[in-house]
């Protein structure tokens, strides 16, 4: 892992190797952040921390995006194929902030996880990097951002059902709920609001998607041990050079022994 990471930052990636993970390292940041405080209940719009960290962070974002445009080759093309990911990293929460703008307590708490949508792209990159094959890379990277949607899902649904949900009494209730809706077993805990069934259609939905990667993945590993297993066989049943040639020697002396043998003895 350690040799994988080096080969990252250092040899094969260079710089999108760095600003991948450093990016990776401000949303692993940016989510503690969001967490401590929904758990605490800090109203985040009057804090100024929290603001200016997302501002900064959302400014090193844009200027990841302008770097790689202006070291791609293929501009246009990388202008079609990432412009989204300028789209994420613009500072919505600080425009709003500025300007006054008001939007119901849902919206608002929902704008805090659009700059995140540019980690889940980088994270998927470097896995891809780290795995060993295609099919490990898209498990492993499917199934972090898949916790990550269950997590983020739980935080919202907790800020918007504690208050007008009685089943949700805690942050517990709330990330049960998620977990049993991403495995579409169920859970006795229903959404009241429009924001809450959304996310419970969402969670299912993605659960219902990770069933063929995972059937993938198992089937690659089937495939993967059932070479390895052929090619020791191969291995252990082809004949060694010396062997061969004693085998080959074999026969032909034992001819001559025969000729010999046979051989009439003169009167």
């Amino acid at each position: 892992m350690k040799s994988a990471f080096n080969d990252i930052i250092y040899e094969k990636r260079g710089i999108y190797g760095v600003l991948h993970v450093i990016i990776l390292l401000l949303s692993l940041f940016l989510i503690v952040v969001i967490s401590v405080d929904t758990f605490k209940n800090i109203p985040f719009m009057t804090q100024g921390s929290y603001l200016k960290i997302q501002f900064w962070i959302c400014m090193f974002f844009i200027a990841d995006f302008v770097l790689e445009f202006f070291l791609s080759k293929r501009k246009l093309y990388y202008l079609q194929t990432h412009f989204i990911f300028l789209i994420v990293s613009i500072p919505y929460l600080n425009i709003i902030s500025y300007y006054g703008i008001e939007f119901s307590p849902e919206i608002t708490y929902f704008l805090r996880f659009i700059p995140l949508a540019r980690s889940g792209y980088a994270l998927a990159i470097v896995v891809g990097w780290l795995s060993s094959n295609k099919a490990s890379g898209l498990f492993v990277s499917y199934l972090t951002m898949l916790l990550a949607t269950v997590y983020f899902s739980s935080l919202i649904f907790f800020v918007i059902e504690h208050k007008v949900n009685p089943q949700v009494t805690g942050y517990d209730d709330a990330l049960w709920w998620a977990f049993m809706d991403v495995t579409t077993v169920g859970s006795n805990i229903y959404a009241v609001t429009p924001t809450g069934r959304i996310l419970s259609v969402l969670l299912a939905a993605l659960g219902m998607m990770m069933f063929p990667i995972f059937t993938v993945y198992v089937t690659s590993l089937v495939q993967n041990a059932n070479k390895r297993k052929n090619e020791l066989y191969n291995e252990d049943n082809t004949p060694q050079p010396e062997a061969a040639k004693q085998t080959a020697s074999k026969p032909a002396e034992g001819g001559k022994n025969n000729i010999i043998e046979n051989k009439p003895t003169s009167l």
